[in-house]
Order: C-alpha cells, then sequence, then structure tokens
C-alpha cells in the first residue's frame, strides 16, 4: 500500500487477513465497495495456514487448524474459491488392552465392517446399534440446523421448530451431554469416543451445567450438514491463499505489515489508525470489521474488555520416516492413522484428566487425537519424502488449560509431549522416536504449541482456539441479528469470537460481510 493509498477512505476496512476476515473482504469487493485488509503480520491466513516448520524438508504443514467441517460450499461457490477437501474413508480407530488383549475400535471402512468392530470389541451389537441411532440423530439436526448458518440468527425456538425433534433438542440443548453418552451407550470407550467432540478446545466435564461442552459438541457435528471432518487438498494454506487471491481480484487492498491499533467511530463513519514500517497513518471507512477476538476489539475501540478467555490444548505437529506398527496387528496402520486415532479417551479417562487439571495438575495420562493428513493427502509433502514413505502425523491434546503452563510454559511443554506420547506409545509395536523424520540439522522434525504459546504467536487470547466459548447458534441478549454486530453501529465482529464462530468455517466473516451490505441498502 503506497503513501497515497493510506490517505484515502474506504467503504470497508477488514481488520486482520485471517481467513473470515479475507472471505469479509472478497465478499464486500464482490458486492463493489472499496475495501482495505490490514494485517499486521507479513503474511495473509491467521491460524490458518501451511508452513514448512522443520528446516530443510519439503513438508508444509496446517500448523494450527487442520482439518475442515464447519465451511459451507455456499461460501466456495459464491467467492469461486478454487479449493478442495478430500474425506477420510476410516472415521475413526481407537486403541485399547482388554483382558490383556490391544484391541481397538475401528470407526469407518462401510457400514458392514464399523458393526463387526463394535461386535469385536464389545461382544454384540448393542453399541453399534446405539451408535447408528445416535449419529442418525445428530445427522437430522446437521440437516436443519448447518443450512442457518449463513441466514440472519433464529431466535431459540424458531430453531427448535425448525429441528422439529423434541428428543433431540433436549439432548443437544437442555441437558449436560454426559446424560445422553451415559444413558445411550454401556461401553467406556465407546462413550469416550463420543464425548470428544465435546471437548476439543473447550475444557469442561462431561456434565458441566454451564453446557459449554454441548454447544461445541454441536458444532463438531452439524459441518456441512452431516458432521463429516474432511482434508484440505494442499493443506490448510490453500483455503486461505485461495481467500487472499479471490479478495484480490474483487478488488480488494491487502496490506501486510500494517497493524490496528486504534477504531474512532461516531456510528455512521469511522477512522482506524494504524502503524506499519512507515509510521502511523489514518484510514477512514464506513464500516470497520474486525477479524481479531473480542478482547482485541475492545482494546482497539477502548470499550470494556470481555470476560478473559482460556484454551486448553495442545497441538504437536510431526514428520514421519514411516508409520509406526500397531500393537493391535489387526489394524492397518495406514488405515487406524487415517482417521482420528484416540488416545486415553475413555469416558472414565476423560473424566480423570479433567479433574485432575482442575485440580491444577497435568493429566496423568493426557487424552489426545492424532491424524496424518498425509496418508489422504499427499501433495503437502515434496515427491522425493512422498517416494521415503514419509508421513505428517497432527496431534491435538486435550484437557490441558492455559493456567497450568503459567508456572514455566518451556518445561510444562516438555513434561507434557512427553507424557502424551508415552500414552500413543503404550498402543505402537515401536516407540514413536525411532520413526520420526529429522531436519537439516539433524532434530527431530517434531514441534509442539501449548495454548500460552498460540496466544503469543497468534494472539488468540488464552490460547483459546475458538477466541472465547462457543455461542448456541440461536439469538441470545444483545446477539443482533447476525451474530456480528458490536456496541457500534458500523464496526461488526467477524472473527472466531461471534455468533456461530470458531473452527474454519468463513461464517462471520460472511455473516458480517452482509451485516454491512444490509446497513447500507444492499
Amino acid at each position: 500500500m503506497t503513501a497515497h493509498e493510506a490517505h484515502r477512505s474506504y467503504d470497508a476496512v477488514v481488520v486482520g487477513a485471517g481467513h473470515n476476515g479475507l472471505v469479509a473482504a472478497a465478499y464486500l469487493a464482490r458486492a463493489g465497495r472499496s475495501v482495505l485488509v490490514l494485517e499486521r503480520l507479513d503474511r495473509t491466513g491467521g491460524a490458518a495456514v501451511s508452513t514448512r516448520p522443520f528446516a530443510g524438508v519439503d513438508a508444509r504443514l496446517s500448523r494450527y487448524s487442520y482439518l475442515v467441517s464447519l465451511l459451507p460450499k455456499k461460501i466456495v461457490r459464491d467467492l469461486g474459491l478454487d479449493f478442495r477437501v478430500r474425506a477420510r474413508t476410516i472415521s475413526s480407530y481407537t486403541p485399547v488392552e482388554r483382558s490383556g488383549r490391544a484391541t481397538g475400535l475401528l470407526v469407518g471402512g462401510g457400514d458392514k465392517r464399523t458393526r463387526e468392530a463394535f461386535a469385536r470389541l464389545t461382544g454384540s451389537d448393542r453399541e453399534y446399534e446405539a451408535w447408528q441411532r445416535f449419529y442418525g440423530m445428530t445427522g437430522r439436526v446437521a440437516e436443519r440446523v448447518f443450512p442457518t448458518l449463513t441466514e440472519p440468527l433464529p431466535t431459540r425456538e424458531e430453531l427448535r421448530r425448525r429441528i422439529d425433534d423434541e428428543e433431540a433438542w433436549r439432548t443437544l440443548f437442555e441437558d449436560p451431554i454426559g446424560v445422553a453418552v451415559e444413558y445411550r451407550f454401556a461401553d467406556d470407550l465407546v462413550r469416550g469416543v463420543v464425548l470428544t467432540d465435546a471437548l476439543i478446545g473447550t475444557f469442561a466435564d462431561a456434565h458441566d451445567p454451564s453446557l459449554a461442552q454441548n454447544r461445541c459438541f454441536l458444532y463438531h457435528v452439524i459441518g456441512g450438514g452431516t458432521g463429516a471432518w474432511d482434508v484440505p487438498v494442499g493443506g490448510m494454506g490453500a483455503l486461505t491463499d485461495a481467500l487472499a487471491t479471490a479478495a484480490r481480484e474483487a478488488g480488494a487492498v491487502i496490506a501486510t505489515g500494517h497493524e490496528a491499533v486504534r477504531i474512532d467511530t461516531d456510528g455512521r463513519a469511522a477512522e482506524v489508525t494504524y502503524r506499519s514500517a512507515d509510521g502511523e497513518a489514518v484510514v477512514a471507512a464506513r464500516h470497520v470489521l474486525v477479524n481479531a477476538s473480542p478482547q482485541a476489539l475492545a482494546e482497539l475501540t477502548g470499550d470494556a474488555p470481555p470476560a478473559p478467555a482460556e484454551g486448553a490444548q495442545l497441538k504437536v505437529n510431526m514428520l514421519l520416516k514411516r508409520l509406526p506398527r500397531l500393537r493391535d496387528d489387526s489394524v492397518d496402520p495406514r488405515e487406524a492413522f487415517s482417521g482420528t486415532f484416540h488416545i486415553a479417551e475413555g469416558y472414565e479417562q476423560l473424566a480423570t484428566a479433567h479433574a485432575q487439571a482442575a485440580a491444577g495438575l497435568l493429566p496423568s495420562a493426557p487424552p489426545s487425537e492424532i491424524y496424518c493428513h498425509s496418508l489422504t493427502d499427499p501433495t503437502i509433502l515434496g515427491a522425493d519424502l512422498v517416494e521415503q514413505g514419509y508421513q505428517t502425523l497432527t496431534l491435538f491434546g486435550l484437557h490441558t488449560p492455559a493456567r497450568l503452563f503459567e508456572r514455566d510454559n518451556d518445561s510444562v511443554r516438555e513434561e507434557l509431549l512427553k507424557s502424551t506420547l508415552a500414552q500413543l506409545d503404550a498402543h505402537l509395536a515401536e516407540p514413536l522416536a525411532d520413526c520420526l523424520a529429522v531436519d537439516a540439522d539433524g532434530r527431530p522434525c517434531i514441534e509442539a504449541k501449548t495454548p500460552l504459546d498460540l496466544e503469543r504467536d497468534l494472539r488468540l487470547p488464552g490460547g483459546n482456539i475458538f477466541h472465547r466459548a462457543l455461542a448456541w447458534p440461536h439469538a441470545q441478549e444483545d446477539t443482533g441479528r447476525w451474530g456480528v454486530e458490536t456496541a457500534h453501529d458500523n464496526v461488526l465482529l467477524c472473527g472466531a469470537g461471534a455468533v456461530r464462530g470458531g473452527g474454519v468455517s468463513g461464517v462471520p466473516g460472511h455473516n458480517a460481510a452482509m451485516a454491512a451490505l444490509e446497513a447500507t441498502g444492499e
């Protein structure tokens, strides 16, 4: 952006070039609006990026966010994005030792195979049939709820009528999810697999009266109207690169290395002060869309900040020379790791881990889940690595709130990583360390990020991947028509902290753009 451009007025200024900000910019620019995107970093993408974290190794990993479910096809179509996802044929594999024997539960590969896996683990068809009934119910809810995400917010009663299933409504919206899990399923491992979707990035017990776990569960089972979690072809950066291209081609100006530091507004016109290598400058706008956390929004506008947020996950990226062999030799590692590989995520294990973390202790058996992107999409690896059989692993740990790392982030990270990998090793026929690739400097290709690391690197408040606790996808007090409105009429929140935010969805970006267009008569 030139010095001349820096002083002009825009119809909209978007603060932050993460995927939601880019969605908003593309929609507004395609509607004929003049748009400026201010990004403090030297790149676009926010947390939805692909990077080469290991020196001298041609592997582009989805470093932070890594799977796609909540991105509506409508946004991909509307913006003409050159972006694809691939389905995973295996949903999940969960290893366990029973009666001294290594076994597990493989979900996927067809109904017949999944039924047989349930029967082999539990001794009957009961749990499989309960599974089918439960996910049949969530599938019907997904079909009804997902299309509403890009519409004005329905009221609670409107959403209830749309779902048109009182049992489903009570299960997901009124009773703690633990009630349904315990009533519908008997096997501890099956219960745990179901519960994990309620705990991704959410520090809560199955029976938490706040229902934070229910809201998390809901967003994890409605994506695409099916609840499927797909692999982004080319890595997550392929999405944000496509969005940046779409925004630019529509006429938006994207200025990296430009950090917004203040927003002044009277509700009709606004000025955004930003800082760059050339110093401070001001740009005027009719609307300002903030693709940052609610805390950052409050700081920019001078308003009272919301309650602090806290993240609760460990993110680990790895590159392997080969996939490790499993103790359960009835399962091919290429299948086990292509879906979600659950570790220490039995129902009681999850409850114990939460209780220990709530008491200020690292979980003795840290729960986590892994998947291998490169099995579904090898394009993220250089041709030589593919030929040699290299694979990526992405691990997401649960129940590790930011407070546990405050005393010494580096040492606690190391301790947690060691114990997390030990839980994985318990189900492997060889140590994971023997399979790790090394970088150009001879170091193992593994990196771990705690909530405090994410707060430092990405400005996620407390390292919370959703910016704050997820909200119900219906109107509540002061949510506004689209769930993106703020105390200032012409300032909109288009980040994950908006209602119906969280995950890689583009939904808040779409909704903020729609709100801005409506306000100007479009």
